[in-house]
């Protein structure tokens, strides 16, 4: 091989690295937020009737088109920097070591933003995904669910419908009664006990 042609291989193979890399740390498990037996099928179509998509979703949008609640250094100031990437963002954390997804209490899981009512403990299941899952929210109106395209794959993503937050992203392959799975991320979530101990 002609050392041109060399020097242009090698640059070929170092870029692909250098994307892969960039790819990997910039969306981290967001990849594996779907049930298991899905992961080989990355093109996830959702065909469950979707009420109240609003927009395509921008990873770069801060709060979408929401007015927030805080001002980015405010929120910053208040969140962790877990919670700041996932709800503000857009990230997703670990599997199977985030703070809910083996929690059992009974109790209301609230955004961590706004404290906005989410979820009921009585409709949390077992995914088997390693994050906290839902059969439905709260109320409908408390969530919003936008069109998600990134990463080639078209999903719903899951938000606060009052600041905005990032939760998650919703799949229909979730129980009776409702068929859907809401995956939440726990770091978008605070959750307080029955009786009004937060945990």
């Amino acid at each position: 091989m002609k050392p041109k042609n060399l020097i242009l291989f090698v640059s070929i193979i170092l870029s692909a690295f250098v994307f892969t890399a960039f790819a990997v740390k910039s969306f981290g498990w967001s990849l594996f937020e779907q049930n298991p037996a899905q992961i080989k099928n990355m093109a996830v179509k959702v065909n469950f009737k979707q009420k109240n998509i609003i927009k395509s979703a921008d990873s770069t949008d801060f709060c979408g088109e929401f007015k927030p609640v805080m001002s980015k250094e405010e929120l910053k100031d208040k969140l962790s920097d877990e919670q700041f990437k996932v709800t503000q963002e857009k990230g997703t954390e670990r599997p199977f070591s985030n703070k809910y997804w083996d929690n059992h209490d009974k109790g209301m899981y609230y955004c961590v933003v706004c404290g906005q009512e989410l979820f009921n403990s009585d409709t949390k299941f077992e995914s088997g995904t390693g994050w906290p899952s839902f059969f439905k929210p709260v109320k409908d109106e408390n969530v919003k669910e936008e069109e998600d395209v990134t990463l080639g794959m078209h999903r719903t993503e899951v938000v606060c419908s009052n600041c905005g937050a990032h939760l998650g992203h919703v799949f229909d392959d979730g129980p009776n009664p409702t068929g859907l799975r809401y995956c939440m991320n726990s770091a978008a979530l605070n959750f307080k006990k029955t009786d009004g101990v937060d945990k």
